[in-house]
């Protein structure tokens, strides 16, 4: 596998920086590394010869952008074959070939003085993040290493996250470049996995904020062409309940650096409904209110010296008809004491989090399956 690919990419040298721009391109060069992988996947024992033949078969699929290289290929995976380099499973063969591309990325990184050459050098990481998600590489450390090069190269995951957010049409009008999945259910789908492997290889990166240099979760990392919003404040702004399940199962912060919060964003647009509230927005509320004890508001420093008489006036002043009309409890504003279920739950979903156990931690719990849904922030 591995020889195959640096052969390849040999001749990936040769051609045009731009050659990876289109989605096209690199769906082809995805399509045509799977197929690979698959052959490579199904070598075992004496069977050499099937692989061989099975990757004939499906020269059909290799893309123009690889046709220069394709009998030559043919013959490499037939000595490989011979010499025994062909895996026995999709999970190493597809390891491999991430692990290879990574390899070339830095290496054309290295020949530039540690700075990325942008163009294929870098569009080729997105093939390997495709790659990564079609064979659903369990490998959370490969993954990681993915990740952690796009981001040093962009200071962002935008283009993993926008279209999972905005529809996968969205980023061609945002950032000028098309999404590489086909739907936003896919996009998502997509999001999940990647969300999942992080965790798992506890995964923290720098991000510079105003004057505050801190490292940040690959679920909380701001997004730049977005106003540097995290996924979660663009999930609440933008009414999406679904999106917004998946960001706090996952453990998305919900008080962040932000002058103005998630709360007070969304508290001030169903105050201005006069008593219709859209379901949307009314959903997006009741989730954020199952991971925090008490809501928390924005309060100008001369008021410090009696926060609570401010706070509970503040409340009543401004969000007087969310509370008469039951959209926000007293109980999470502080006034009426929560209920020790609810601040159970917070608490352990915060232990949790720390270990980077949300939410698969919460099935390893010795709890029933109501509890379970419970913590998952799933029922109230």
């Amino acid at each position: 596998m591995e020889l195959f690919l640096r052969y390849y990419l040999e001749h990936f040298n040769d051609l045009p920086r731009n050659s990876l721009h289109d989605r096209r391109k690199r769906k082809s060069m995805v399509e045509y590394i799977s197929i690979l992988i698959e052959a490579c996947s199904a070598g075992k024992g004496n069977e050499h010869d099937e692989i061989y033949k099975y990757f004939q078969a499906q020269d059909y699929k290799v893309p123009r952008l690889n046709r220069r290289g394709v009998r030559d290929s043919s013959t490499i995976v037939q000595k490989s074959c011979l010499t025994g380099l062909i895996e026995d499973d999709s999970e190493e063969s597809c390891r491999v070939a991430i692990r290879v591309l990574l390899h070339y990325h830095e290496e054309m990184k290295n020949t530039n003085g540690t700075v990325c050459l942008m163009g294929k050098y870098h569009n080729i990481l997105y093939v390997a993040v495709k790659l990564c998600y079609i064979w659903q590489l369990k490998d959370a450390d490969t993954v990681s290493a993915l990740l952690e090069q796009i981001y040093f190269c962009e200071k962002t995951f935008e283009r993993i996250l926008i279209g999972a957010l905005f529809g996968h049409k969205a980023p061609h009008y945002i950032a000028g470049w098309k999404s590489d999945f086909d739907s936003q259910e896919e996009n998502l789908r997509a999001v999940v996995y990647f969300l999942d492997k992080a965790n798992k290889s506890f995964l923290k990166l720098p991000f510079i904020c105003g004057d505050e240099n801190r490292l940040y979760r690959f679920i909380d990392l701001p997004i730049e062409s977005c106003g540097k919003s995290s996924p979660l404040k663009i999930a609440v702004e933008l009414g999406l309940p679904d999106k917004l399940l998946i960001f706090l199962r996952f453990g998305a912060e919900v008080y962040t650096h932000a002058r103005v919060d998630v709360f007070e964003h969304i508290l001030k647009r169903l105050s201005g409904f006069n008593h219709v509230y859209p379901y949307n927005l009314v959903s997006c509320l009741q989730l954020l209110l199952r991971v925090v004890p008490r809501i928390k508001l924005n309060l100008h420093d001369e008021y410090f010296e009696d926060l609570y008489t401010t706070f509970r006036e503040r409340v009543f002043v401004t969000y007087s008809d969310l509370i008469e009309d039951g959209i926000l409890p007293l109980s999470s504003c502080g006034l009426r004491a929560p209920k020790l279920k609810h601040l159970c739950r917070c608490i352990i979903r915060q232990r949790l989090w720390v270990n980077y156990q949300l939410p698969d931690g919460i099935r390893k719990l010795c709890l029933p399956e109501s509890l379970w849904r419970y913590l998952d922030v799933l029922e109230d």
